[in-house]
């Protein structure tokens, strides 16, 4: 393999990856995209053990609409994928609330405001804020041309649009408490939970120090082309795959990268079945990962530490994988449940749980009459790695247990008939998706002008390119895929 040059090697086949890689060949150039697991993905993959399918976390997934990325590379691509649409997306629930979130915004904003003692003006003045940030934020994911790199034509547009622009001035580096409490929302449980929720999965942490601006536009995740992928989410990371090969691009499964070493010209990528030469390299991994492959110690590359050292301030996941029998007269569809055990605890370590559920028409996923059931929780990554493996054992059989006992009372009609458990902790899930540590969710956004200093694809060496939730646009499987497509052109423009 090392005699051919390829004008990029993409390593990873997360969904960073695989929009960079498909890109790329949409473009015309010789790519090689290199995973080291058997199976694409990554932290959005659906893996098998046993006989069953899992998605190895629990998350819902948007950008499936008709003119979005997804909904564009079905169409052109002819990707063998069926997306179902789900009515209500999620069901949050805690001791004395269910709240299901339909796919009618109007909707979820009447139930709220039909809540015993909700500040009716309050609330509608906020989703009318919120609506107003969203709407400007939002056609950055559904047109990756208006994102960094910027030409004059995509400068002249942004111009055009400068009007909605004018809500973010005010809450840039502000949190979304802020918001709240200029609502006088701060008091409404409901909302604050729901709010709380849904930012812990998105920004990845609680919405009183979220970033006010990437918590609004979360907000619209569910009303922006959000559906269910029948078969699990990895059958469209396997059909990019397919795409990447009928463009041209050489795709390398189990074929881990272990190293990536300067040479005239570009670059060597050393991987389990040999090595290839490339001009441009992009990495789908963490920027932990992106020194090891570099052979880079900490203070070689500053903006690769500084970005580590976010991540490292993030969470990882404790698992549950589960199999059981539907509960009678469910309708037979997929299903996913935000569950909250104390309102006024932090969302982290089995309070707060996100639950995936198969449906019937998931083929391969489960055998006839059970589902399979993926169920996570975040977990501080500095608080477990500053515990010997002897203090983590402990720690996760009580978090597991912790999990199970509100599954058992939140979530009782699917946990009545549970066949088959797994339990997974931050290791776990690093060898189900090969992230460093099992980070998940990359970078908090916390409230801060930090969150605005790479706008742009980041290019850590001259050649070497960084992809992922780490690094802008951020959170979830459809921003990470824009993120890998802006890449494919900073690279398309200097190859």
């Amino acid at each position: 393999m090392a005699d051919t040059w390829y004008d990029a090697v993409v390593v990873g086949a997360g969904f960073g990856g695989l929009g960079t890689a498909l890109e790329l060949c949409r473009r015309g150039a010789r790519v090689a995209l290199c995973e080291g697991l058997n199976y694409p993905g990554g932290c959005a993959s659906t893996f098998r053990r046993g006989g069953y399918g899992f998605e190895s976390g629990a998350t819902l997934f948007s950008g499936f609409g008709e003119h979005q990325l997804f909904g564009r590379w079905i169409r052109e691509h002819a990707l063998d994928v069926t997306v179902d649409w789900l009515d209500p997306l999620v069901e949050l629930r805690t001791p004395g609330m269910r709240l299901p979130v339909h796919r009618d915004r109007d909707r979820l904003i009447a139930e709220l405001c039909a809540l015993p003692g909700a500040p009716v003006r309050g609330v509608r003045r906020f989703f009318e804020l919120q609506g107003q940030v969203a709407g400007a934020l939002w056609p950055l994911f559904d047109d990756p041309d208006l994102l960094p790199p910027l030409n004059l034509k995509t400068l002249m547009r942004h111009a055009g649009r400068a009007l909605s622009y004018a809500p973010l001035a005010r809450w840039l580096g502000r949190p979304l408490g802020a918001v709240l409490a200029q609502h006088g929302l701060e008091g409404f449980t409901p909302l604050r939970t729901y709010l709380d929720a849904l930012c812990q999965i998105t920004v990845q942490c609680p919405a009183a120090e979220a970033e006010a601006p990437f918590a609004f536009a979360a907000m619209d995740y569910y009303w922006r082309g959000t559906g269910h992928v029948r078969g699990g989410i990895g059958r469209l990371a396997t059909a990019l795959t397919k795409a990447i090969s009928a463009r041209g691009g050489d795709v390398f499964m189990a074929n881990r990268v272990r190293a990536v070493t300067p040479v005239d010209g570009g670059w060597r990528v050393t991987a389990r079945r040999g090595e290839l030469l490339a001009r441009h390299v992009v990495a789908n991994v963490l920027p932990q990962g992106l020194r090891t492959l570099l052979e880079a110690p900490v203070g070689r590359l500053p903006r690769v530490d500084a970005l580590a050292e976010r991540v490292d301030g993030g969470w990882g996941a404790a698992m549950l994988y589960l199999v059981v029998r539907p509960p009678e007269g469910d309708s037979g569809g997929a299903h996913h449940f935000e569950l909250v055990r104390d309102e006024q605890a932090p969302f982290i370590e089995g309070n707060h749980l996100f639950a995936s559920i198969s449906g019937a028409a998931d083929e391969g996923r489960a055998r006839p009459g059970q589902r399979t059931v993926t169920v996570s929780t975040h977990v501080p990554l500095k608080k477990v790695a500053g515990m010997t493996p002897e203090e983590q054992a402990p720690y996760f059989a009580g978090l597991h247990a912790r999990m199970r006992e509100n599954l058992d009372a939140l979530l009782p009609e699917w946990m009545a008939n549970v066949v088959h458990a797994m339990t997974g902790s931050p290791r776990t899930f690093q060898r189900f998706t090969l992230r460093e540590a099992g980070a998940v969710g990359g970078v908090p956004r916390r409230a801060g002008l930090d969150n605005y200093r790479i706008l742009g694809p980041f290019q850590a060496q001259r050649g070497v390119w960084l992809v992922g939730d780490s690094v802008f646009p951020g959170q979830s499987t459809l921003a990470t895929a824009v993120g890998g497509v802006r890449t494919a052109a900073s690279i398309a423009a200097v190859r």
